[in-house]
Order: structure tokens, then C-alpha cells, then sequence
């Protein structure tokens, strides 16, 4: 028989109630899963919530966050939504929130630090129940951390290492990942190797150099100041990266590995290594650092550090929800949260032609 309420209107605690004998205020600590729930028997519990899913019932959250003077919403700032490395971490926060009933209220910086109060403004007025930042630029981070203690509301911070509990944090372990890479290439032979720098306004950009260093200094590798250089723009590009591997080229210095910032420098680098009759990885091996979704499908396929994005997202969004719910660190036990990157071996790295591998 056809469910009485669901054609006329919205089903209430009311009607709830009505078809369980229970009185409204049992039906709304169980479905509102307050503190006081646990005092509420399992079966009991079940019963309402088997009710409420037949009626169709469905939580009004507008009434809720106006009782609470919070939404279930987490405002979420991203400094450019069309870098990959945002838009793949976006979708593990967003996968994180999904399963919990959170909704994202993204706000995208576009790479401008003017635009950063006024979309926290924007947040701020929608009531966000916690705010999450992707917050690899260094040019955001003084007035970033003035905002979001402004907020008075759980904060996450995603690419920027916390030493302090004003916020929760998820990081990469940089140097880590870059150590992993410059190991490999010096197992392969290679001596004459190139590099590309990150440029000094992100933060993970001296945390892979530090990583490059130590190896280096471990190894006995020698770093040639001729074959370092350094994106100057705020952030990786294809353009850059392209341009910077044509400056390689014309110091006329020879070099049989190039090792990048990231997976978008590296992309570019192979296209202007190829370009200019240098093959990869016969003549140059290439590699480069995220592990974007294409770079396992590039020609070649390209060695790189995976730094699990989607997991640093999903890490977390599981992080804003358990200091939201005054659970910190919730299954971690920790608000501060730093990720072990790995090294994937694939087509674009290669022995020296000629050289006896370690």
C-alpha cells in the first residue's frame, strides 16, 4: 500500500512518533543522535530508525543549524582548483564528508591572496560547522592562520606541517619522497643530472630540495649550480616547465637524468626533451613527483613520487569531522597527521646507457 504521507508532504518527528506511540522527544534524540542516545535502548533505537526510513523521513537541517547556530556544512578553501593536485585532493575530502552527511562549501582562491577574505567572509556567513584549507602557498599563510582563528570553528589545514593544536594538519613527507627518487636515478648509473626546482612561494618546494640535498651529500653526488634551475611563477606549469627544460638545453652542459618539481613539470619536460631529439629515457630519463591520475598513461609512463592525494583529503576530512563531533584526532588520536610517500618505478627512468647499475 502506498506510503499515506509521502505524496501529500514532508514527513515529520511528528509523524514518527505517531506510528512508533513514542513521544516526539525520544524520536529526536535518536535521529538527532545527541549525548543522550546512548540511554536509549538498541532495539528501540532500530525500531524508530526502521519507521523513519519507511515514512521517507528526511532530517530538516535547515531547523537544525538554526537550533545549533551551525550548518553541517564545512567550508572548504582551495588556492586554484584547476591545479590537479587540489582537484584530486578535493575529491578525497569530498568522499570523506559524503559518507558522513557533510556537504563541502568549496571556495576557490584562484592563486589570489586578495580573494581570500572575502571568500572566508562567505563562509563565514553560511555558518560552516568546521572550514578545511588547502594551503600549500606561502604567500597565504600569515593571513591564512589570522582567518581561520577568526572562525571559532575546527580548522584543518592540508599541505602545511603544524607544530601547534590551534589547527588540525595532514601533510607530506617531502623529503622523503625526493630522497626515494634522486636514490633511484643514481642506482641506474646516472652522474650528469639536471633538475628543476619548485618555486619558492609553495611550501613543499625547500622540503624536496632538502630531500634532493641529503641524498646527494650521502651518495657523494655532486649538484651542478649549471643544471639547477628554479620555476619563478607562483606555481608549476606546463608553459614554465617546458621553458625551463629549453634552458637546460642550451647551457650546452650534458646531462643524462632530469629530475622535476612535479608531475606537470615533468610532462612539459619530456615534450621539449623529445622536441629537441632527445629521447626518454634512452638518452634521459625523467622524473617527477604527485602521481597524477595521468601520469601512469604518459608517453612514456612516468616514474614519480606518489604522494596519495586522494588520501590526504579523505585523512582529512575524516580529521574536521572528529574535531567537529569534540572527538580530536578521532581513530588517529592525533589533529597532527604526516602521510609516507612512495616511489613509483615506471617507463621514463633508465640505466646509463653503457653503465653498470648499482
Amino acid at each position: 500500500m502506498a506510503n499515506k504521507h509521502s505524496s501529500h508532504r514532508m514527513v515529520t518527528i511528528r509523524d514518527i512518533a505517531g506510528e512508533t506511540g513514542l513521544s516526539v522527544a525520544t524520536i529526536s534524540v535518536v535521529l538527532n543522535q545527541t549525548p543522550k542516545a546512548k540511554r536509549i535502548p538498541w532495539r528501540t533505537q532500530k525500531r524508530i530508525q526502521e519507521v523513519a526510513r519507511r515514512l521517507g523521513y528526511t532530517p530538516n537541517l535547515v531547523a537544525r543549524s538554526l537550533r545549533s547556530q551551525r550548518t553541517h556544512n564545512v567550508g572548504l578553501l582551495v588556492f586554484d582548483i584547476t591545479d590537479p593536485y587540489c582537484s584530486v585532493i578535493v575529491r578525497g575530502i569530498e568522499k570523506s564528508l559524503y559518507e558522513s552527511g557533510y556537504m563541502a562549501v568549496l571556495t576557490d582562491l584562484q592563486n589570489d591572496p586578495k580573494r581570500l577574505r572575502s571568500c572566508a567572509k562567505m563562509l563565514m556567513e553560511r555558518r560552516v560547522g568546521g572550514v578545511m584549507a588547502i594551503a600549500n602557498p606561502l604567500y597565504f599563510e600569515k593571513e591564512l592562520f589570522e582567518i581561520l582563528s577568526g572562525f571559532r570553528v575546527p580548522a584543518v589545514i592540508i599541505g602545511r606541517e603544524m607544530q601547534e593544536d590551534r589547527f588540525g594538519s595532514v601533510v607530506i613527507e617531502n623529503e622523503t619522497g625526493t630522497y626515494a627518487l634522486l636514490e633511484h636515478i643514481y642506482q641506474l648509473g646516472h652522474r650528469e643530472i639536471a633538475f628543476i626546482k619548485g618555486p619558492e612561494a609553495l611550501n613543499d618546494s625547500q622540503p624536496r630540495w632538502n630531500g634532493l640535498c641529503t641524498f646527494a651529500k650521502k651518495a657523494g653526488l655532486r649538484i651542478s649550480p649549471e643544471l639547477v634551475v628554479q620555476i619563478k611563477g607562483r606555481n608549476s606549469s606546463y608553459e614554465e616547465g617546458y621553458q625551463l627544460t629549453e634552458e637546460l638545453l642550451r647551457t650546452g652542459r650534458k646531462f643524462t637524468a632530469l629530475v622535476t618539481f612535479d608531475d606537470l613539470t615533468a610532462f612539459a619536460s619530456i615534450v621539449a626533451l623529445t622536441s629537441a631529439g632527445i629521447r626518454v629515457p634512452q638518452d634521459c630519463s625523467v622524473g617527477g613527483f604527485d602521481d597524477l591520475p595521468g601520469a601512469a598513461f604518459y608517453n612514456p609512463p612516468l616514474t614519480t613520487v606518489h604522494q596519495f592525494l586522494e588520501e590526504q583529503g579523505t585523512i582529512g576530512g575524516d580529521l574536521i569531522k572528529a574535531l567537529i563531533s569534540g572527538e580530536p584526532g578521532g581513530r588517529t588520536n592525533t589533529i597532527h597527521q604526516k602521510v609516507v610517500p612512495t616511489l613509483v618505478v615506471r617507463g621514463s627512468t633508465a640505466p646509463v646507457p653503457g653503465s653498470d647499475p648499482q
